[in-house]
């Protein structure tokens, strides 16, 4: 089965590896990437999408740069997290590769309207491109077959201690987005955060003659500041396990369950509130309130497998090998 997709980026380290599995992945065909302010500024996001779809030996698949701030609040962006450059200080030349002169939102319009059948979004950034489409031009539900998105958690956050940074980079753009009636799959912090790849594997990569191995080991080998202020290796596949969540679900647990995006001023802003009560107790405890939108959750996973999975789907050859 070919999974034909569109994919919103804000191209740091993980949404990077999420590119390169999708670009090598024989069931997925890339019909189109958009960018969105997010883990860099939309320049460097741009041009970071490119230089991996370089790397990546990519066919000329188009990009497209989209929202450069949430829809209401600033930015809330920790470059460090992801080097300067947002991509792990890696150094890949820059691209002959171009962006499309249109912007994100009417470049997604066309090329959904445009699709002989319904395409999957995968989201791996801020939905601020995709809550724009979805409120400028409605119509094109009837060509979205599911998004799959990274953000939110079941359980804990990073930008907060409940919010994950996705969803409190723009809350707003993520309760359009989980109200939209447009069928949902989450691929939350919670089950991200179990994905990654060990210290041997990272030095393999390193070592090999090839490029896109040294790439993925540099990116996956990026060593940032803890909060204890002592260095740690990334090591997490991160948006790539959302995709990974596409094309091999039976790696990963799902739940259905009503979900919301708390849009109040506070500690709580952004996070995703997963209603795991019997629905008995949920009924008497919410009498006055609307219904939340049903949607798939990714609960758990099986994460060394997964690591397996993506390193299969992305690896150019034996480790080491010349080219």
């Amino acid at each position: 089965m070919t999974h034909s997709v569109l994919m919103d980026v804000d191209t740091g380290i993980d949404d990077a590896l999420a590119i390169i599995f999708a670009v090598k992945h024989p069931e997925i065909d890339v019909r189109g990437i958009s960018c969105v302010a997010g883990n860099a500024p939309l320049e460097s996001v741009v041009s970071n999408t490119l230089r991996i779809l370089d790397v990546a030996d990519a066919p000329d698949i188009p990009v497209a740069a989209g929202a450069v701030r949430p829809l209401i609040e600033s930015a809330r962006r920790a470059s460090a997290f992801h080097g300067a450059d947002g991509l792990a200080n890696v150094g890949l030349p820059a691209s002959d590769r171009r962006p499309e002169a249109d912007h994100a939102v009417d470049f997604l319009r066309d090329r959904l309207l445009s699709a002989d059948e319904p395409q999957t979004l995968i989201a791996l950034a801020p939905l601020t491109n995709i809550a724009l489409l979805l409120r400028t031009y409605p119509e094109v539900t009837q060509k979205i077959e599911r998004i799959v998105f990274m953000g939110g958690s079941a359980k804990w956050g990073n930008a907060s201690a409940v919010a994950e940074f996705n969803i409190r980079h723009d809350p707003e753009a993520a309760h359009i987005v989980l109200n939209s009636g447009v069928p949902l799959t989450m691929y939350g912090l919670d089950v991200f955060e179990q994905i990654s790849l060990d210290v041997a594997t990272i030095a393999a990569l390193r070592r090999s003659d090839r490029a896109l191995d040294r790439t993925l080991g540099d990116l996956v080998g990026f060593q940032r500041e803890g909060a204890d202020g002592s260095l740690e290796v990334y090591r997490l596949i991160g948006d790539a396990g959302a995709v990974c969540a596409l094309v091999a679900p039976d790696l990963f647990s799902f739940e259905t369950w009503p979900v919301q995006v708390e849009l109040a001023p506070g500690l709580s802003r952004g996070q995703t509130l997963v209603d795991r009560r019997e629905r008995s107790l949920a009924a008497f405890g919410d009498l006055d309130a609307e219904p939340w939108p049903e949607i798939e959750v990714a609960m758990d996973v099986s994460a060394a497998e997964v690591a397996g999975y993506y390193l299969e789907t992305v690896l150019t050859g034996t480790l080491g090998s010349a080219d």
